[in-house]
């Protein structure tokens, strides 16, 4: 799967799943999400041995596009770090690579040398959280631009109204406190793909009549291992994150649409040459 085949993924699922529950199983919940009609996932280096789980996943769902997350791209501090965790040290964005992610994820910007081995090879998605930041991370390379966290910077209201200040050109990937809730606002505002956890596994979807039962549907599926009802959110997820970008998007058929044609329609760049 190269560059552009993984962004064409992450495209048409319009959705990347945070794994950050050590509680499931990693391919499981791959699988999931495969019955649910989304074929990528990032692993979160804040689960319990990252690099174990991004190896074994790769290794399992090979045409699967697993991606590793919550990256931190500074070696001072992964130096400090794994000197105090030494039993399950952060892997580096080398580590990650050299075990097989198909995209890179960061909760900071990237360091310009991660740029100059990686830009153009394995879509980057660094956290930002300026209009400042997008616009200098994806000059370097970015593919996409992570806001993060996109709750505690104002949500879709800050997407919004920073949009017009990038001309619209850069994609930007919402993530911390997406839900169903908000969902719609932010497809409205222009974004294409959005970050979440299983936080938003929340049975009050819009228009749903089922009863809120909030966390209660996540500790089923942890405490029972039902995967079969994670899928079942998950789907719930997908179809409305397809039906809205559908609503906005007449033109674009993104279960079939290349990249550049979702390019040419959306006006956004993929920093793909």
């Amino acid at each position: 799967m190269d560059i552009k085949d993984t962004i064409r993924t992450l495209l048409k699922d319009g959705f990347i799943l945070v794994f950050n529950q050590d509680k499931l199983d990693v391919v499981k919940t791959a699988e999931a999400l495969i019955k649910a009609g989304i074929n990528n996932m990032e692993v979160t280096c804040r689960v319990n041995k990252p690099l174990e789980k991004l190896e074994r996943l790769r290794k399992e769902l090979p045409d699967f596009a697993a991606g590793s997350a919550s990256l931190i791209d500074s070696p001072a501090m992964l130096n400090i770090y794994n000197k105090a965790h030494s039993q399950d040290p952060l892997p580096s964005v080398q580590e990650v690579v050299d075990a097989g992610a198909c995209y890179l994820v960061s909760a900071i910007n990237f360091r310009d040398e991660s740029f100059e081995k990686f830009a153009g090879k394995i879509p980057m998605i660094p956290g930002c959280g300026s209009v400042t930041e997008v616009v200098s991370q994806f000059s370097k390379g970015a593919n996409l631009c992570k806001i993060f966290p996109a709750r505690q910077l104002g949500g879709p209201g800050f997407v919004k109204a920073i949009d017009p200040a990038i001309h619209k050109t850069i994609s930007l990937v919402p993530t911390g406190g997406t839900n169903p809730g908000n969902i719609p606002d932010y497809i409205d505002a222009g974004v294409l793909v959005l970050g979440g956890s299983f936080s938003m596994i929340d049975p009050a979807m819009p228009g749903s009549m089922r009863p809120a039962v909030g966390r209660a549907t996540m500790k089923k599926i942890i405490d029972e291992q039902d995967y079969n009802l994670l899928a079942e959110e998950l789907t719930r997820i997908k179809q409305l994150i397809d039906r809205l970008r559908t609503e906005k998007y007449p033109d674009i058929d993104f279960a079939k649409a290349s990249v550049e044609q979702i390019s040419r329609i959306t006006g956004r760049n993929f920093n793909i040459d």
